[in-house]
């Protein structure tokens, strides 16, 4: 890796680290360094072969050995889920999920998804539930200054079935929100969304909305709802996004 980008980064993978994303928001600019990508991917392939046969508690356990010989599957080459690990309960927000790009590799202040089972849909459902203001309000409760697996896994997802509105509504509006360029092209084809920039106040309207439309999946009533907003962070400034999620809410409850 070279940390050094004035020399020049022509053939080299960007190396994210928290700060490289942010909520809707893949590519920031800032990055942990620059890393030549053949050595480090013949790393990875390597490292992942050795967990996968000798490790019980590996998540590559979980793939079938002809996935984990094709290098080609790599997750560094296609988009993935990944997380900021250092945040605190008294940040703006808690949870920073992002829709990373392919062709970048991730330190460890980033932790990222894999998916034995599912598809490029589920990964948009968990994506939108974990940017979401009614999840956030719940990881507030528990996390202090690092968001590690011992939080992040007992993280309560809702679990729809696939034929359920909110869910698929929830799928279209994290995928669309999750490629704002061509690099998310062949992702958001398979999840069924359009790619590209979106107009800031399109992209707010649909943010309002998937917290509206998470709420519902929650079970949350209106009064639970303006509760959640009311106490999630101690002196913001909520009233006017509180309206408009609660717009999409009601009638996101004349729907169903």
């Amino acid at each position: 890796m070279t940390f050094d980008s004035t020399a020049g980064t022509d053939g080299l993978w960007p190396v994210y680290k928290g700060e490289s994303f942010d909520l809707w928001n893949p590519d920031t600019g800032i990055y942990y360094a620059w890393a030549d990508p053949e050595p480090v991917l013949q790393w990875l392939q390597a490292k992942r072969l050795k967990a996968g046969r000798s490790r019980r508690d590996s998540p590559h356990r979980e793939f079938m050995p002809d996935y984990l010989r094709d290098r080609a599957t790599l997750p560094c080459f296609a988009p993935r889920v990944a997380f900021r690990d250092v945040t605190n309960r008294t940040n703006q927000r808690t949870v920073i999920a992002c829709l990373v790009p392919p062709r970048v590799f991730i330190a460890n202040q980033a932790p990222y998804l894999l998916w034995p089972r599912g598809d490029v849909k589920d990964q948009a459902f968990v994506l939108g539930v974990l940017s979401s203001i009614p999840l956030d309000w719940y990881a507030r409760r528990f996390v202090e200054t690092h968001v590690n697996y011992f939080v992040f896994n007992p993280f309560p997802v809702p679990r729809p079935d696939r034929s359920d509105r909110n869910w698929q509504r929830v799928v279209e509006l994290a995928g669309r929100l999750a490629c704002p360029d061509d690099r998310f092209a062949e992702w958001a084809e398979q999840v069924g969304v359009e790619c590209g920039p979106l107009e800031p106040g399109d992209k707010d309207d649909m943010i309002h909305e998937l917290d509206a439309v998470v709420a519902h999946l929650y079970g949350l009533n209106e009064n639970q709802l303006v509760h959640v907003f009311q106490t999630f962070h101690k002196g913001w400034d909520y009233g006017d996004r509180l309206d408009a999620v609660l717009y999409h809410y009601r009638a996101a409850a004349v729907v169903r």
